[in-house]
């Protein structure tokens, strides 16, 4: 049976107004009269997956909490949750979420390479995007744009925050380091960033390794560490392999120095008290003595009977930040948000000082902190390190740790 596909005036118009809705997605949020929703893409299988789980768990808590509390313009706030996979299929499932399902923003990630892919759909439909664990700084550099905004600490971040610690332990100048960095955008950008805070301070690398993200055996790296005998071995892997690389170490026997320059807790965890040395930078835990991570790893412990670690944080304080930032400026519009967040808004980010959005790049300065692994010492299988006082200090600017203008050029597009 022959079908007639010609469109009718109307219906013409129509399909045009339903194209400039999609390219213009607060339009279609203020016709939704009862939800706003954002989309959450995290990694939830692979190597990032055990992170990916504790950023769902605390979207979730967000969401819980905020529409308890009367929700976002007294509607109810909504999350769409996907799994993020690899970047190809986090930029088709972005687009999907801002053109089918109509979010105000999407918020998450933890792999760089993925939270890129993200962004450029974030510019191309105007759509906000809050990253809450791509570490890379080109996304703060060279892939900056105006509708992405950083949560997670940049690389810069993480290392200049631990090297800190490292110069005060005289592991840094006239020393020589092995490293094993992830071979993927976030691993290739933390090892040029190490290796210009390296030579800045006086010492050498005696071997940078690139461990593809799928190795699980590193008894061959381990055998080269043992005979190049450094002063320390950093460890910029990520995900699970940290986890794996910690295990094995133990198992080998070795007693260099250990560090990293990139960390999540619930790797340690999985590790396990016996296994988990050395020094490592992170950017909130749940040991930290301050009224809101009280309550949130109070919340999220009676949730789901294990505490929160710093991807959870990420994750809930984008939620919170989000819909907070709607209530007070009483509009879902990206434009208007964006324009907020970069006129200096602070926000409480559960440490001892409020945090902002610079300007420049969109990086939220806040406090970092550097952990030391306690072994034999800790109390349970959770309270597994010591922690530094928050750098920077109480009397220094949140930005000294952050990468300068001339480290980290963002020309703002």
């Amino acid at each position: 049976m022959a079908t007639d596909f010609t469109l009718s005036r109307r219906a013409a118009l129509a399909a045009a107004a339903g194209a400039a809705i999609i390219a213009r997605p607060s339009v279609i949020l203020a016709q939704t009269p009862d939800v706003i929703r954002f989309g959450h893409l995290t990694p939830r299988t692979g190597f990032l997956g055990p992170l990916g789980e504790y950023a769902v768990m605390a979207a979730d808590l967000a969401v819980e909490e905020i529409n308890k509390a009367g929700g976002v313009l007294g509607r109810k706030l909504e999350i769409l949750k996907e799994d993020s996979v690899n970047p190809q299929t986090a930029s088709t499932k972005a687009e999907r979420m801002v053109e089918r399902d109509k979010v105000a923003a999407i918020i998450g990630e933890i792999s760089s390479a993925a939270c890129l892919t993200i962004a450029q759909v974030a510019q191309r439909t105007k759509t906000l995007y809050i990253n809450t664990g791509g570490n890379s700084d080109a996304l703060r550099g060279a892939n900056c744009n105006k509708y992405m905004f950083h949560v997670e600490s940049q690389n810069s971040m993480y290392v200049k925050t631990c090297g800190r610690s490292l110069m005060q332990q005289g592991l840094v100048k006239d020393k020589k380091w092995f490293s094993l960095t992830a071979d993927y955008a976030f691993g290739h950008d933390l090892l040029k960033v190490a290796k210009r805070f390296m030579e800045g301070a006086g010492g050498q690398f005696v071997a940078d390794k690139l461990v593809p993200t799928d190795l699980t055996d590193f008894s061959a790296l381990l055998i080269e560490i043992r005979n190049a005998r450094p002063d320390l071995v950093v460890c910029n892997l990520a995900g699970n392999q940290i986890t794996n690389f910690l295990k094995q170490y133990a198992e080998f026997g070795l007693t260099f120095k250990v560090a990293g320059f990139g960390f999540d807790t619930a790797l340690a965890w999985a590790a396990g008290k016996d296994n988990f040395g050395g020094t490592w930078p992170v950017v909130w835990h749940h040991l930290i003595d301050t009224p809101n991570t009280k309550a949130f790893v109070k919340a999220f412990t009676d949730k789901y009977r294990k505490p929160p670690e710093n991807q959870a944080w990420g994750d809930y304080l984008a939620v919170k930040i989000f819909a907070q930032s709607m209530n007070e400026l009483k509009s879902t519009d990206s434009t208007r948000l964006i324009e907020h967040w970069e006129k200096g808004a602070t926000f409480d980010v559960m440490k001892t000082r409020p945090g902002y959005f610079r300007a420049r790049d969109h990086q939220m300065m806040h406090e970092m902190y550097t952990v030391q692994a306690l072994g034999g010492a800790s109390k349970n299988q959770w309270d597994i390190f010591s922690s530094s006082a928050p750098v920077p200090g109480p009397g220094e600017s949140l930005e000294v740790i952050a990468s300068t203008a001339e480290e980290n050029e963002c020309k703002m597009a």
